[in-house]
C-alpha cells in the first residue's frame, strides 16, 4: 500500500471511532512518507486524546 492509502484508510478509522486504528494507518503513512498529510492528522488525533478526560464526563 502507498502512503496516501494508509492516510485514507486512516481516516476511515478515525471516523468510525476506531482511534488506535486510525493511529496505525497514520504511522505507517509517515513511515512511507514522512512528509505525508498524515503527520498532521496524527497530531490532531493525539491532541484530541490527550484532551479527553473521563471525570468531565462522568461527575
Amino acid at each position: 500500500m502507498t502512503a496516501e492509502e494508509y492516510y485514507q484508510k486512516g481516516n476511515e478509522h478515525r471516523r468510525r471511532g476506531d482511534w488506535q486504528g486510525a493511529l496505525n494507518n497514520y504511522m505507517e503513512a509517515i513511515a512511507l512518507d514522512p512528509d505525508s498529510p498524515a503527520v498532521e492528522a496524527k497530531q490532531m488525533l493525539e491532541d484530541i486524546l490527550n484532551f479527553y478526560h473521563k471525570d468531565y464526563y462522568n461527575p
